[in-house]
């Protein structure tokens, strides 16, 4: 039984024991050993001993494994100087101190492995401040490695050491990792290189001269494999310019040799050579192409000015004509094809290099004609290099000839279809689907490659292109042209060029007496021709097709799903559903064209949703039903069972599949915004999948809550108002909202969205004893801490409660609300921040600083809003809330407010909110006291500043624009319940409900009345008032 924790002394006895139980077969033994390991991850002196244990050949290699394991974890978590219980300096020293020779010396490869990346990581801490030498260390084993009598697996495992070494710095995105590799680069390449020609020298000369040295060549083959791919990452990270070094020039010269040489070994048919050595070689070729490669795209000026640069580009290219004889045609019938970049092994390696070719290519032209992208320059050097290089890439590789005999190749060669293609396309078609939909991996495969460097080429080569393109482009597009493999592959380029063929072809006729009869064509082979065309129409479709000419597009595709056509297969009828998206969700789609097809279409699409097997292909076709329900809007309505009745099965095959689960609330959300509140039916059924992705602790909440909140608030805006009851289950989850204020701010925002919308829905819920309290608590707690945005929207949902707080009870609800706003601490901040903003004012100079709670800006807008709200509903609500918040007595609070309030309303930008403040100050006369009337001036001048903004550029004076009085509304297209609320509300508002104009002149006159007459209010008020200001106001004619 094991002691607990850190009961254990750490000794290098015990700590083999606890490692040879955690590495043991025994899970209760692996359990115990683990725990006692984590216990000791802090502990000074755990990892000097892993080493050990490491280092002592004698014991198991699990346990060893798990040494090292242990060890290289530890340095993520604990080296760094900085960490939490970092290594101590003594432990580090010790470490470092037996880590080049525990390296070198490794029998067994795995562990060689391990303990090379355990060096590289220490490298990336420690290298040049604490380990200075590291490099000459190296260095000089590397040296002694090549004497005969040196240990033999001396030499590839200090190599495998740099290598790791080399990658982890190069990857350093700081520029001190980078420059400290440039300092030693130069010393480090020129041993490598020695090694390297040697190695090389060694295995040509056991090929040409033979010898019974088999296992000597071999090793060589292995040791300049690993020095080849140490160089190819020194020589792009470890130079700032290697075009200019000249033991790079050099050896770049040297690749080219080599690589026809190599190109040989493994090219030639009957070759002597045995499988594994072909592979190695074939190893060495695709380091020296990834480093032609790399170099053309990340340092393209060096790559072409290295030298014969443009004829390695040349040759690479006349390689790619070589695999285009071939490509199509039968004689490499047992190839796979590696398209999908895991399987690059299994590819031939022609292919492989070829593909790097055509990378190398489409990157030589991006130096020409995407310049900004490839080109940083600082010095007038490097820009004269950037213009030597364009220049030499324009006239010496990309002549008109080659860029005709290129675009000639992709397009009769490398867009044609494979016999494999063809074969994977019978065998496994939803597989064959994916895959070569899988356009992001473009990198990884021939033809989707081939692609881009055509489109690249036909974007920037028009004129060249153009006219020979459209002439093959025209023998093949008749009906009966029966070269389908030739066909499809123009029709490719075609689909590919419609941006830059679209004033040149007219697609349209091209459609009505082309692709309408050979989409009908019952020949063999005719099936590729229909997914083309499906493809083809896709690219198009947002380009140039005319409006008269999308039925016809929407019978094809009808068409190309039809199952009961035996042309139709799998892939064709996938391929239509997946472009019909593009079709669909094009600019100009218009639901009343679409709809005669709208039936047949959609009943096809969901029958192969349930046909296919992929997750990803039915995610694909769901996505598509998406963008048909969004565009169709409330025609959709007839089909919705349909649709609905797809999803719960999908649901749960999707099993841990999220995207399938969002992909699912997206078109729910879709079909509910669409249908409006013919969707009510569905709503009860939706809820519970809302709560399991909003309840707190909720596994899928991080996958799915933002979907689950558009769908919620999609049903809510769509769920009918009162008199139709609200669903209890409906309002069962406003529970859940409360928790989602404390999260990020998309989250929160969209929260007080739905509160809002719950608010229109069902304002006694939300203002629920039950709920009112909790919510004001959150939104007291967020007042103060959001970003002025946040602030906005969340102070915007405070102005809605009390406006339903009124529009529920009237005074005596904004009342108890107003007390809920006290008690909760809401209100108390509103003032702080006001009174800070108003102390700022105080103070002059150039020293003086906000006070810490203090606010300006919209935000102070937004406080204001919040008092106006209450102050319109009641003024005497709000002083008694003012009174008894203040310390000071009210007159005094008033005194600071109102100076603040009135030199801020000149600030307010939104002409509503000024109308929204002119009420309640104007409302604040109501009760004669002499705090309100001493400021009549101030008051005269807001209301002759807000009024003449109001009435500015109005024929009828006497009301301002922003006064609404209700007007019937004949809606064309049925509504969202929702919007009919907002309407409601928005004609309810004060701002639009009364005119200002109006409510002046009463207030006015009620003022004077209670003071005693015009001749009393003159003497006691009006005297005081400038003649100017008076005389301004008296323009505006209201009196």
């Amino acid at each position: 039984m094991e002691v607990a924790g850190e009961a254990n002394p750490l000794t290098e006895s015990i700590l083999f024991n606890v490692l040879r139980s955690a590495s043991s077969a025994d899970q209760t033994q692996v359990q115990s050993g683990t725990k006692q390991l984590q216990a000791w991850e802090k502990a000074q002196g755990f990892y000097p001993l892993l080493q050990s244990v490491f280092l002592d050949s004698s014991l198991p290699w699990e346990v060893r494994y798990l040494a090292i394991i242990q060890l290289k974890n530890g340095i993520d978590k604990y080296w760094r100087k900085t960490a939490t219980n970092a290594v101590s300096k003594e432990d580090k020293a010790s470490i470092r101190a037996r880590l080049l020779e525990s390296a070198v010396n490794e029998a067994d490869h795995r562990l060689a492995l391990q303990n090379a990346l355990v060096v590289a990581k220490i490298v990336r801490f420690e290298f040049p401040n604490d380990w200075p030498d590291l490099f000459q260390q190296l260095l000089q084993i590397l040296r002694a490695s090549t004497d005969p009598n040196a240990y033999r697996l001396q030499l590839p495992r200090a190599l495998l050491v740099l290598l790791y070494i080399v990658k982890e710095l190069s990857t350093g995105r700081l520029l001190r990792t980078r420059q400290s590799l440039q300092t030693v680069a130069p010393e480090i390449f020129n041993v490598l290189g020695a090694i390297y020609m040697n190695k090389v020298q060694t295995w040509q000369a056991f090929f040409r001269d033979g010898g019974d040295d088999e296992g000597g060549a071999l090793e060589s083959i292995e040791n300049s494999l690993l020095a080849v791919k140490i160089m190819r990452r020194l020589i792009i990270s470890g130079y700032e310019f290697p075009g200019r070094e000249k033991d790079v020039q050099g050896f770049w010269t040297l690749t080219r040799t080599h690589f026809g040489e190599f190109l040989q070994y493994v090219t030639t048919e009957d070759s002597p050579l045995a499988e594994p050595v072909q592979k190695m070689i074939g190893k060495h070729l695709m380091q020296l192409s990834k480093l032609h490669l790399t170099m053309a795209t990340t340092h393209p000026a060096d790559f072409v000015l290295l030298p014969n640069s443009v004829d390695l580009a040349r040759d690479y290219w006349s390689l790619v004509s070589r695999l285009g004889e071939t490509w199509g045609s039968k004689s490499i019938e047992g190839a796979k094809v590696g398209t999908d970049g895991d399987a690059e092994d299994d590819a031939p390696i022609l292919e492989r290099v070829g593909l790097k070719g055509l990378l190398l290519i489409r990157a030589c032209v991006k130096m020409v004609f995407q310049p900004t992208q490839t080109f940083r320059f600082k010095h007038q050097q490097e820009k004269d290099e950037k213009n030597q290089a364009t220049h030499l890439i324009k006239t010496g590789l990309l002549t008109d000839d080659l860029v005709r005999e290129m675009v000639s190749a992709l397009v009769t060669r490398f867009f044609v279809f494979r016999p494999s293609d063809l074969r994977m396309w019978e065998e496994e078609p939803d597989e064959w689907e994916k895959m070569e939909e899988g356009a992001e991996d473009w990198e990884f495969a021939i033809r989707p490659c081939a692609e881009k460097l055509f489109l690249d080429l036909a974007k920037n080569f028009k004129d060249l292109i153009i006219q020979p393109l459209l002439q093959v482009f025209y023998t093949v597009a008749t009906p009966d042209n029966e070269d389908i493999l030739f066909k499809d592959s123009v029709y490719t380029a075609i689909g590919l060029a419609a941006d830059i063929l679209h004033d040149r072809l007219d697609f349209d006729s091209f459609i009505e007496n082309t692709l309408v009869a050979e989409v009908g064509k019952q020949k063999p082979g005719f099936n590729i021709i229909r997914r083309r065309i499906a493809i083809i129409i896709s690219q198009w479709i947002a380009i140039k097709i005319a409006k008269e000419k999308k039925p016809i597009v929407y019978q094809i595709y009808q068409h190309l799903l039809d199952k009961s056509d035996p042309m139709n297969d799998q892939v064709v009828r996938i391929t239509a559903g997946r472009k019909f998206h593009a079709v669909a969700d094009e600019w100009e789609f218009q639901a009343d064209n679409f709809l005669p097809y709208a039936p047949v279409t959609l009943d096809r699409m969901m029958a192969l949703v349930q046909e296919v097997e992929l997750p990803e292909t039915k995610m694909a076709l769901l996505n598509t039903i998406s963008i048909i329900v969004e565009r169709l809007e409330h025609h959709i309505t007839p089909y919705a069972n349909s649709i609905i009745s797809l999803l719960p099965p999908l649901w749960e095959q999707s099993g841990e599949e999220h995207l399938m689960k969002q992909a699912i609330l997206t078109i729910l959300a879709r079909l509910t915004n669409a249908m409006k509140a013919d969707s009510r039916s569905f709503h009860v059924s939706f809820l519970p999948i809302i709560q399991s992705a909003i309840e707190p602790g909720s596994e899928t909440q991080v996958y799915l809550l933002e979907d689950a909140l558009d769908l919620w608030a999609s049903i809510i805006a769509q769920t009918p108002s009162a008199p139709e009851p609200t669903p209890p289950e409906l309002l069962n989850l406003l529970q859940y909202l409360l928790p989602l204020f404390n999260m990020d701010n998309e989250t929160l925002r969209k929260a007080i969205e739905i509160t809002e919308a719950y608010l229109l829905l069902a304002p006694e819920a939300v203002l629920a004893d039950n709920f009112r309290p909790a919510i004001l608590s959150a939104l007291a707690e967020l007042l103060g801490n959001l970003k002025p945005e946040a602030n906005g929207i969340m102070t915007h949902l405070v102005q809605c409660i009390i406006r339903g707080a009124e529009g529920v009870g009237g005074e005596a609800a904004v009342k108890v609300l107003t007390g809920d706003l006290i008690s909760s601490g809401f209100l108390a901040k509103v003032l702080e921040g006001l009174h800070g903003a108003w102390t700022h004012h105080q103070s002059h100079g150039p020293y003086r600083e906000l006070p810490s709670r203090a606010v300006d800006g919209v935000v102070e807008t937004d406080y204001f809003t919040v008092l106006a709200r209450i102050g319109l509903a009641s003024p005497s609500v709000l002083l008694e809330a003012l009174s008894s918040l203040s310390s000071e007595g009210l007159e005094k609070t008033m005194q600071w407010l109102l100076e603040e309030w009135f030199s801020h309303i000149e600030n307010i930008g939104d002409t509503p909110n000024k109308k929204l403040m002119c009420l309640v100050l104007t409302r604040f006369l109501e009760g004669g006291n002499g705090w309100m009337l001493g400021r009549l001036q101030m008051l005269i001048g807001v209301w002759t500043d807000v009024l003449a903004e109001l009435l500015d550029g109005m024929d009828d004076r006497s009301q301002d624009c922003l006064y609404w009085p209700p007007e019937p509304y004949h809606p064309t297209e049925p509504e969202a319940p929702e919007d009919i609320r907002k309407r409601e509300l928005m004609y309810s508002d004060p701002v639009h409900r009364l005119n200002l104009v109006a409510f002046i002149r009463e207030h006015l006159q009620s003022v004077i009345q209670s003071c005693g007459g015009e001749a009393r209010f003159q003497e006691e008020w009006l005297g005081r008032v400038d003649k100017d200001v008076l005389k301004g106001f008296g323009e505006l004619g209201i009196m």
